[in-house]
């Protein structure tokens, strides 16, 4: 095996999971990020909704059917797109989610950003933020991040993705329009929610080594983990209105509220450390209500 291969063997070893992407987009909504695009299951014919509907012949060639008589495409892109990593229907319906289109970039531009906690993606090499600890010292020195409020958006990102635990953020992308102000949008999280007895707490790298967060982030976060809006049960319910539903099983929900309290305890340490004025970053909007009903509760 060369060696680009071995490197994508152990990276890519995880799977992009359509219910991973619908259950990013409630836990975005629960903690009131609001930066995923709406997300919804649906069980699709490929038959008949894509292939026999399409116009464009690269679509058309990407399909095949399998040993088994099912119907099954892949997609087209420079690494893992090949029949072996196909997607196939039983024999024709397939589940999967579907996602609102963000608006094209002649109207509304945008930038594609490596993250500066990007990982190594090889066996031997290593980050700078991996091997000095003083390493968001001089990340805040440099633009865009010398203007906290990207910054704290890199670390808003940083807790989401350590409670869906996505390894894969290598970058983020933000509107133009908004200039060093705007919000990152949270894309591509199909590779969350994988293995639920594992928490990879370098993904919280940000938090961590900067020690910041936003006020409403932390408050929201505290709420969270009190007993009558434990995230696991609004998470729950929230899930439970999809098509698809059951969209996480109990101890990926279970999950979300060991790890949130792993976030608490990196801020409470932080504050110790630092002091709640330092970490815990004012001028930001209140967090919505939270209304409860009967013995489970939901965000608006």
């Amino acid at each position: 095996m060369s060696k680009l291969r071995m490197i994508l063997f152990f990276y890519f070893v995880d799977y992009q999971r359509h219910n991973a992407e619908i259950a990013a987009f409630h836990l975005d909504r629960i903690l009131d990020f609001r930066r995923v695009p709406p997300v919804s299951g649906r069980l699709v014919n490929v038959t008949s909704d894509i292939l026999e509907v399409t116009s464009n012949a690269d679509l058309e060639s990407v399909f095949f059917v399998s040993p088994a008589n099912n119907v099954c495409f892949f997609a087209k892109c420079l690494y893992m797109c090949k029949t072996e990593y196909a997607v196939c229907g039983n024999p024709h319906t397939l589940e999967g989610s579907l996602s609102t289109f963000l608006p094209s970039l002649s109207f509304a531009p945008r930038l594609s950003v490596p993250s500066p906690w990007i990982r190594s993606y090889t066996f031997t090499g290593k980050e700078g933020w991996e091997v000095n600890t003083a390493y968001c010292d001089s990340i805040k020195q440099l633009p865009p991040y010398n203007n906290p409020q990207r910054l704290l958006g890199v670390i808003d990102m940083a807790v989401f993705d350590f409670l869906i635990g996505n390894m894969d953020r290598h970058h983020y992308e933000i509107f133009t329009k908004f200039g060093d102000d705007g919000f990152l949008l949270h894309l591509d999280n199909a590779r969350g929610f994988g293995q639920h007895s594992r928490d990879e707490t370098t993904i919280l790298a940000p938090l961590y080594q900067c020690c910041m967060l936003r006020e409403g982030t932390w408050q929201r976060l505290n709420l969270l983990a009190l007993p009558e809006y434990r995230l696991s049960d609004v998470m729950g319910e929230s899930l439970s209105h999809d098509s698809l539903s059951p969209i996480l099983t109990e101890p990926h929900l279970r999950a979300l509220d060991r790890r949130l309290q792993t976030v608490l305890m990196v801020v409470r340490r932080c504050i110790n450390v630092h002091g709640e004025e330092a970490v815990i970053q004012k001028k930001v909007k209140h967090i919505l209500p939270i209304t409860v009903h009967r013995h489970t509760s939901t965000l608006p």
